[in-house]
């Protein structure tokens, strides 16, 4: 089955779009089961996006929010999507630190880091977790969340948090497939032209590049007209 698309003009109205589509889903989910539990991704786009959110008329007292992947740095690093996640959301919106859940790429154990995430996790989603949204990217090379080609991670089919190789000079822990095809929705945002090809290859179910091993059932696809090309 075909994910829903929807190609739009420029990335700031896929970002406002998105923020509408999150919202929506934050009210239908909280009405339903009282939480919301969102995961998000880095990039331009989304930042645009969860200001957007930011600014929006939620329950927010049932929101809880997770990364998708990070960076190894420190805090407040400005590699560190946690600092970028700051700026556009956590400053603007009413969100309690204990609704906000920051992956552990400070501790000395990475692994154990990794496992930690994965409990707290199961303590708020159920066992297995099921997320009620998972916001996704696509990179140029074809990899979403850190799953990126050749790498160890994309294997990862026991845990819902795995660590990923040095990818772009930065080690990294990411949510894996398992967990996101658990989702109840996928979100995709896609901007630029850069994403053109990569973004046809996961339209045509391509799983030869990371990105096309995501379940597409349940996802909502939201492109600008350079990332959608033809």
């Amino acid at each position: 089955m075909m994910p829903r698309v929807e190609v739009l003009e420029s990335a700031p109205a896929v970002a406002d779009a998105a923020a509408e589509f999150i919202a929506a889903e934050a009210r239908s989910s909280i009405e339903a089961r009282g939480i919301f539990t969102l995961a998000v991704s880095g990039g331009r786009t989304p930042w645009l996006m969860l200001r957007s959110l930011a600014g929006r008329d939620l329950p927010w007292a049932g929101v809880h929010l997770w990364q998708v992947d990070e960076r190894v740095a420190a805090d407040g690093d400005a590699d560190r999507n946690l600092t970028q996640l700051h700026d556009s959301l956590l400053a603007k919106a009413p969100l309690v630190p204990n609704q906000v859940h920051a992956m552990p790429v400070t501790v000395a154990d990475l692994e154990a880091g990794a496992h930690r995430y994965s409990a707290t996790l199961r303590a708020l989603a159920g066992d297995p977790p099921v997320l009620d949204l998972v916001h996704l990217g696509l990179g140029s090379d074809g990899h979403t969340a850190s799953l990126v080609p050749g790498d160890a991670s994309l294997d990862v089919m026991d845990a819902d948090v795995a660590l990923a190789g040095p990818y772009q000079g930065r080690r990294r822990m990411t949510l894996t497939f398992p967990l996101i095809n658990r989702a109840r929705r996928v979100l995709w945002v896609v901007t630029g032209a850069d994403k053109a090809a990569m973004f046809r290859r996961l339209l045509d179910g391509d799983r030869t590049i990371p990105a096309g091993r995501v379940c597409q059932l349940r996802a909502v696809m939201l492109a600008d007209r350079a990332a959608a090309g033809e």
